[in-house]
């Protein structure tokens, strides 16, 4: 099938473009050209920005065109150009969502597509929301072929591993046995899934016309706590079993509001997905476990020299410091 993808760099979509490929499809990438990526040499390539609809009518005309998928629509505008440029000249158009359009903390758990969404957790969020809400709409009322899915934490490629405090040098701390700081007790939960896995997803809504007027959950079918993500990371990378440094999420917000902005909107709050809907229409697995892929991404890493060293952020160390000083004040004023 004739496949134009509105990104195809980034980090999932370049992982859908190479699949894609695989797979037998015939694809284009529309970009602004600014991100390389290593894609199969059969791929076109039309440059252009999205939000300018003279580009992308020329991006829709330059292809005989079975399928759209969008990754960089995040802007409710962005959605409404798209449905008039690509309506009734297109099969399907399938739509990279978040798992960001839920309100949290959730009610239930384990999260179906239906959960509730209102307030929205962040801006990006409720955007994303309202972008589903006008393609679910312009199914209803004018068939328009829309399918949308809703990753979750994605890693992999030569994206860093995630971690409280933003830390560059995260992966040589636990390499080398420093401490590591946890939001709260550590036990709240939390699902990374690898690309390679999201974008199998998309890959296999491609011309499924069962997944039309549907959305989806793509993450990990694994959860874990944040202490378990930790110590199996470590575990990936024979590191020493880490020192973990439990600071209260409010504390951590006072003091580092810049390092911890995903923590208020994310890390904070348990969060399991109902995958069900996902298995059993695109066929979705985790195929790519915690420990398999924490070595992938940390083998890339190395190979691109991305790995800051430890001693390279003070600022680290004086949290742990810090919070260590007024744990055994406090436990000393009470003894």
């Amino acid at each position: 099938m004739e496949v134009l993808i509105i990104g195809g760099t980034g980090l999932i979509s370049t992982g859908i473009t190479r699949q894609a490929v695989a797979a037998g499809h015939d694809v284009t990438v529309f970009t602004r050209g600014k991100t390389e990526a290593n894609l199969p040499a059969s791929v076109d390539h039309i440059t252009g920005d999205r939000a300018d609809r003279d580009a992308l009518e020329r991006a829709r005309d330059a292809v005989s065109l079975g399928c759209v998928i969008d990754m960089v629509g995040f802007d409710p505008a962005d959605i409404e150009t798209a449905i008039d440029v690509f309506h009734g000249y297109i099969d399907q158009y399938v739509f990279c969502s978040t798992v960001d359009v839920y309100h949290r903390p959730v009610e239930t758990m384990p999260i179906r597509e239906r959960a509730a969404r209102e307030p929205p957790v962040s801006e990006y969020g409720g955007n994303k929301a309202i972008c589903e809400d006008r393609l679910f709409e312009a199914y209803r009322e004018d068939g328009f072929p829309a399918t949308i899915i809703r990753p979750w934490h994605t890693y992999g490629g030569d994206r860093g591993l995630l971690d409280t405090l933003s830390s560059e040098a995260y992966v040589d701390r636990l390499r080398k046995g420093k401490p590591i700081v946890v939001h709260g007790d550590g036990t709240s939960v939390w699902a990374p899934c690898h690309r390679d896995d999201v974008a199998a997803a998309f890959v296999a809504a491609i011309g499924n016309h069962e997944t039309i007027g549907e959305a989806y959950h793509t993450t990990a079918t694994e959860p874990m706590t944040w202490n378990q993500y930790h110590r199996r990371a470590a575990a990936a990378l024979d590191a020493p079993e880490p020192e973990l440094v439990h600071v209260p999420t409010d504390a951590l917000c006072e003091v580092a509001p810049d390092r911890v902005a995903p923590l208020l909107d994310h890390y904070q709050f348990s969060t399991v997905f109902d995958m069900a809907k996902a298995e059993r229409d695109l066929g979705f697995q985790q195929t790519v476990s915690w420990e398999d892929g924490v070595e992938r991404t940390v083998s890339r890493l190395v190979a691109d020299d991305a790995i800051d060293d430890w001693d390279c952020d003070p600022e680290y160390d004086a949290i742990v410091s810090a919070w260590r000083d007024a744990t055994d004040s406090f436990i000393t004023t009470f003894r």
